[in-house]
């Protein structure tokens, strides 16, 4: 008899005693397991959880119950309670009333009076020791993940602790977080590949969002001074240990800000972060201590290519001479690369991004991949936007937002794709002086957890289909 046929034969079994398998409810005087320890030996306790280990020694047996806060030991005479030994399994969930004891060993228990099945497990668990060993499998199976290791549990619980310290920050300096569509009729306000759909009853094409910044915009030209969403986005790319197609991100728009007061909120955002999952501000991330105490570097995109490959592409006149230097500092460039601004971007992600380890705010993107920045108010051709990279990764995004309707559709027409012309006719309605701010939250819990993939920090992380 197999696993899950014997689990089958106690199923009829429970029904056939008029044990009701599958409960619609437990009534318990006590949250979780972990309130028990702070109580008085003698008192009467309650707890319900899942059925984590077994060990039957003639007239007594020992269970572990476990919930989502810790364990308890369950202390059970055999002859007296002899359903719940014969008849419960590994991962079956119930609900025990009983006083709370201590054993021989010391060991904090509860000495059950009465017990309920609350639901029957017809399949096992992975092995205690082992756990899933199939990578593959911890990721279809999350569930089964989530259940046998309680580190993935911790990192979930970690993840929501950082956004709700994202909303605190941001709400307690006078933000409202709104919501912007999902479905769009054209996507923008980012150059990523989007995932499309269609309409039935309105007959219409329509994509998911790339991001979510046109429609904040909107928001600010309306009269909201400071906003913010943050929620899930969708762009239809690859996967990797950095990127999922769906992903969560925070974008923040303050009216009469520019792209300096963008790297102060981004510098308080993530230092309150990290204090509130980290307990401070100094950060192991891979074997590296990240010091996220404010206040982080800023160096420009210029000066970090050149301290680090030796190409000054300030003293780069054409693109022509841009394409013989990079040529001889033997470095690739795109074929579709028509600009020395998007040639330095090149140069830059190649050479120097994974060098940024420690907080970092690059500043100053040139104009041609910036569609959306301010010009620069000292520094002709380049933009009034940084990037935030830790630990070799990109982590924030940020402008002095470009408000000039005519500057926009001239960026928009240069780029040769849809123009968005109810977004130009916002502009036109005028918009004050505005900083943005865009965060990845996926990777930022990949930093405040120490995990190096980011399929470790999202509950349900998209696989391909198993053949």
């Amino acid at each position: 008899m197999t696993r899950h046929q014997s689990r089958l034969t106690k199923l009829d079994a429970l029904y056939a005693n008029e044990v009701i398998p599958y409960a619609h409810g437990f009534t318990s005087d006590r949250s979780n397991t972990s309130e028990l320890a702070d109580m008085q030996l003698g008192a009467s306790v309650s707890a319900a959880g899942r059925i984590t280990s077994r060990r039957v020694m003639g007239k007594l047996a020992f269970f572990t119950l476990s919930d989502e806060s810790g364990q308890i030991q369950l202390y059970i005479e055999t002859d007296q309670y002899r359903e719940l030994v014969d008849l419960t399994d590994l991962g079956d969930w119930i609900g025990v009333h009983g006083i709370l004891m201590r054993t021989q060993k010391g060991e904090l228990s509860i000495k059950i009076s009465s017990w309920q099945m609350l639901s029957k497990a017809l399949q096992p668990l992975p092995d205690k020791w082992h756990g899933l060993a199939d990578e593959e499998k911890r990721y279809r199976q999350r569930y089964l993940d989530m259940a046998t290791n309680p580190g993935v549990r911790e990192v979930l619980r970690k993840r929501s602790d950082i956004i709700l310290s994202v909303r605190n920050t941001l709400n307690s300096a006078g933000f409202i977080e709104v919501e912007t569509p999902v479905l769009h009729t054209q996507p923008g306000g980012a150059d990523a590949r989007p995932f499309e759909t269609h309409h039935n009853a309105l007959d219409m094409p329509l994509t998911l969002r790339i991001a979510t910044e046109l429609h904040l915009k909107r928001l600010v030209v309306g009269g909201f001074e400071r906003v913010y969403e943050l929620g899930r986005i969708f762009r239809n790319e690859g996967t990797s240990t950095r990127h999922n197609p769906e992903f969560t991100s925070v974008e923040i728009y303050q009216a009469y800000a520019d792209y300096y007061a963008m790297i102060d909120l981004a510098e308080t955002l993530i230092s309150n972060a990290a204090r509130t999952v980290c307990g401070g501000t100094e950060v192991v991330y891979d074997d590296t201590v990240i010091d996220f105490s404010p206040c982080w570097r800023r160096a420009t995109m210029h000066d970090l290519v050149r301290d680090v490959t030796g190409l000054d592409f300030n003293d780069m006149a054409s693109l022509q001479d841009a394409v013989v230097a990079v040529n001889e500092a033997g470095l690739h460039i795109p074929e579709q690369v028509s600009s020395v601004g998007e040639l330095l971007l090149s140069v830059f992600e190649q050479s120097v991004e994974k060098t940024l380890i420690q907080p970092t705010f690059v500043m100053d993107y040139p104009v041609e991949v910036s569609p959306l920045a301010r010009p620069h108010r000292s520094k002709p051709g380049l933009t009034e936007r940084y990037e935030l990279f830790i630990a070799g990764m990109e982590i924030a995004n940020a402008y002095s937002e470009l408000i000039d309707p005519v500057d926009q559709r001239r960026r928009f027409e240069a780029q040769q794709g849809p123009v968005d012309e109810d977004f130009l006719h916002a502009l036109e309605v005028g918009m004050p002086p505005t900083g943005g701010l865009g965060i990845g939250i996926d990777r930022l819990v990949m930093l405040l957890t120490n995990n190096t993939s980011i399929r470790e920090v999202i509950a349900f992380p998209l696989l391909r289909p198993q053949r």
